[in-house]
């Protein structure tokens, strides 16, 4: 916590509120409905790349959290959802600068430098207290007038201007390096993707002979390769959830599969376990065999589309389907050739109610799908498994660099305001 922490002689601590105003000004309710304002929500923000959308509307348009006044020099900190680290400093605002009243606007004052007090504001013991103080589990918060009592280092000011200036170009570096990490993460996973969909449409051999397919998104086909509508291929199963009401029906050993088990193209394990009694008494369908399995309702279909093999036995919730292959394809080539085809299905996405999005089964059960001899899918599989491991273990080497930058980067800022850096 930042009153625990010993700061270098000349240095001080003080509460926040002694070197800071905060929510200064406020949009009137009287503003003219045409007016237009840039508008930042929480959202739009984040800890290491601060103010990062703007969007200009009219008053009108404008939800009615668009309300504090935010000025060149001020800082944002999020008070709800704090977990989420939406903190920025704004070196420059527009006339028309707007924020939700998610956030507490600090504007420093005469004794702080406000570069400093920024990366204060984004150190971890400041961030750490931020959570600490805030109240609630599904949205915790935290009063504007609660944070501003937060203790934070005030070394001299010229002390403060130059370890904001040290910071400025370090952090400047160390973000260039994270740019282009994620830049080549980008593009590796464009490479392991785009091969897939060649892979799962096109065959591995060039010198094949081809055939029309009859669909203009999917072109030339191997001429040895069959396209059949979806429902010859597969019938898809739905699942359900027990009630939470009957104990007995969970912590089992039967992996209860959801969306959020979606994290990979192979399921292995879900964190959520039914019991057999659960099976048995509320009629749930027990998988006992691999299949393809698809995420058919929620708000992650706004970005993707999840589907992933599930192993062993399982049993899934209602916002999924199992697709059971009914013989002539594998389940490895139905979860590669459906994710090869993403934006295609994303057009077989409708609005479900109250902001819910789901996938048209019944429009995804016509879709053509290409089906290769069984002795052709299974080498393509291997050869693509293959493939992607070794692109994944690149993949998570360059991942893990960008995670040590990222703590290095915060180590920095931590050291640096509180003194435990010397700073020339």
């Amino acid at each position: 916590m930042m009153s625990s922490i010993k700061y270098p002689a000349g240095w001080t601590s003080k509460r926040l509120k002694y070197l800071a105003s905060y929510n200064d000004e406020v949009l009137s309710e009287n503003t003219d409905d045409l007016t237009e304002i840039d508008y930042v929500e929480i959202s739009g923000v984040s800890l290491s790349g601060g103010v990062e959308e703007i969007n200009r509307m009219t008053f009108f348009e404008a939800p009615s959290r668009a309300r504090r006044k935010v000025r060149s020099g001020d800082i944002l900190v999020s008070t709800v959802r704090t977990y989420l680290r939406a903190i920025a400093a704004v070196d420059e605002a527009s006339d028309d600068l707007i924020a939700s009243t998610g956030f507490c606007v600090i504007r420093p004052q005469e004794q702080a430098d406000s570069p400093f007090l920024g990366w204060v504001a984004k150190s971890e013991p400041f961030i750490s207290e931020v959570v600490t103080r805030s109240v609630g589990v599904s949205y915790p918060a935290i009063n504007a007038s609660e944070l501003v009592t937060i203790n934070v280092p005030r070394p001299p000011l010229e002390t403060q201007r130059r370890i904001a200036q040290f910071l400025d170009e370090k952090t400047a570096r160390i973000d260039g390096l994270i740019e282009k990490k994620r830049a080549l993460l980008d593009r590796l996973a464009e490479k392991r993707q785009a091969l897939i969909t060649r892979a799962v449409t096109k065959g591995l051999n060039p010198d094949a002979p081809m055939k029309p397919s009859g669909i203009d998104w999917l072109g030339d086909i191997p001429a040895h390769w069959e396209v059949k509508r979806f429902r010859f291929i597969a019938k898809l199963i739905s699942g359900s959830t027990p009630t939470t009401s009957v104990s007995e029906y969970w912590n089992g050993d039967i992996p209860w599969i959801s969306p959020k088990d979606m994290k990979s193209d192979e399921l292995f394990t879900s964190e959520d376990k039914v019991t057999e009694y659960a099976v048995n008494d509320y009629r749930l369908r027990l998988h006992e065999q691999d299949n393809a399995v698809i995420v058919i309702r929620g708000m992650i279909l706004a970005r993707k589309v999840p589907v992933a093999v599930a192993k062993g036995r399982y049993t899934i919730n209602q916002d999924m389907k199992v697709i059971h292959s009914k013989g002539d394809v594998i389940p490895a080539f139905i979860q590669m050739y459906l994710s090869s085809i993403e934006s295609f299905l994303f057009t077989l996405i409708a609005e479900a109610g109250h902001g819910t999005k789901a996938l048209r089964t019944d429009v995804l059960l016509d879709i053509p799908f290409l089906a290769p001899p069984l002795s052709e899918q299974y080498f393509l599989i291997d050869h693509l498994a293959n493939n992607r491991k070794q692109t994944d273990q690149t993949i998570e080497k360059i991942s893990e660099s960008v995670s040590l930058l990222k703590e290095y980067r915060a180590a920095l800022i931590t050291a640096a305001v509180t003194g435990q850096l010397e700073v020339a």
